[in-house]
């Protein structure tokens, strides 16, 4: 479970109540193709798959509340159904871990749609326990880009 570590201020935008649309077959995605774009996405505490606007935000996509995963989804429809074309697990507001592919490939099991076996684009974060800042890690190079501290190689967000 991931809970939200992005900034307070795109937290305290959250409307009670309003949540990613859920995604419970491919005709659910019906009506909400982007253009040539990818959508937002959270797994929530359910397993439901929820979408929103690539351009929107993930605490705002689950509604403020903690999540299975998050990234960026794409799809393309092939054969009269909608296949998943592109996912990855960005989202610097969860920082979910690469493990969490498990709950993203259940939900979209349970809905039927069809998806490649695993992230198309793979994500690491740390907290610096230095400076604070949020580090995308690249190149399994686990140093601070901010001020150089050491970050921890385990897995899950480290941090403050």
């Amino acid at each position: 479970m991931y809970v939200y570590a992005g900034p307070p201020e795109l937290l305290a935008q959250v409307r009670p109540g309003v949540m990613g649309a859920p995604i419970a077959s491919s005709a659910d995605i019906d009506g909400l193709t982007p253009d040539d774009e990818p959508f937002t996405y959270v797994v929530d505490l359910e397993g439901t798959l929820r979408i929103a606007p690539r351009r929107s935000e993930h605490v705002a996509c689950a509604g403020g509340r903690p999540v299975l995963a998050a990234g960026e989804i794409a799809f393309e429809r092939v054969h009269g159904e909608w296949g998943v074309t592109e996912v990855s697990n960005q989202s610097t507001g969860y920082c979910p871990d690469p493990a969490s592919w498990r709950e993203v490939a259940e939900a979209l099991d349970r809905a039927g749609i069809a998806r490649p076996d695993g992230f198309t684009a793979t994500f690491v974060f740390r907290h610096c326990p230095g400076c604070g800042e949020l580090n995308v890690v690249k190149d399994e190079d686990y140093v601070c880009v901010f001020c150089g501290c050491g970050l921890s190689g385990l897995s899950g967000l480290s941090g403050p």
